[in-house]
C-alpha cells in the first residue's frame, strides 16, 4: 500500500526502524492542506487548508507495517487515517482526530523532522511557516 508520511516519519532511519519493508519512493506534495504541530505530544499533524501544500514521502509499505504504524500513532485515538488519490492509486496517511492549538515542538522531534525533511529532499520553507504561528 502507499503512504504519504509527513513529520517524524520522513526521516528514512526512522521510518525503517518502525516498518522494516517500507521503502521510499519520492517526494510528493498533498495539495489543499496545511502542516502544523499540536495536542500535548506537539507532534506534526496535517489540517485542510485551500490553496496550501504539505510536501512529504510518498512509501510503499506492507500491511505488517500498517499495523506497526497504527500502533505508533496511537490509531484511532491520536490520529485517524486520511485517504486521498495520487496519479489514480489510493495513498493513506494520519490526521489527528482532536484538531487543538498550535504547540511548538521539541527541538529533538524538531531535529528529527528537519532530518527528515532533508532525507526526503524537501523545501524547508514549508516547514519553517509551519513553525511561525
Amino acid at each position: 500500500m502507499l503512504y504519504f508520511a509527513y513529520g517524524s516519519n520522513l526521516h528514512h532511519f526512522q521510518m525503517k526502524r518502525r516498518c522494516k519493508d517500507s521503502v521510499f519512493l519520492k517526494k510528493i506534495n498533498l495539495k489543499d492542506f496545511k502542516l502544523t504541530f499540536r495536542s500535548k505530544y506537539r507532534a506534526a499533524d496535517i489540517e485542510s487548508k485551500k490553496n496550501s501544500i504539505v510536501p512529504g514521502g510518498l512509501f510503499e509499505i506492507s500491511k505488517s507495517d500498517e499495523k506497526k504504524l497504527d500502533v505508533y500513532e496511537d490509531f484511532p485515538i491520536l490520529y485517524k487515517k486520511h485517504y486521498f488519490y495520487y496519479y489514480g492509486k489510493k495513498v493513506m496517511t494520519y490526521t489527528m482526530v482532536k484538531k487543538s492549538p498550535f504547540k511548538f515542538p521539541t527541538e529533538r522531534y524538531l531535529n528529527i523532522v528537519k532530518r527528515g525533511y532533508k532525507d526526503c529532499k524537501l523545501d524547508k520553507k514549508f516547514l519553517t511557516k509551519a513553525l511561525q504561528f
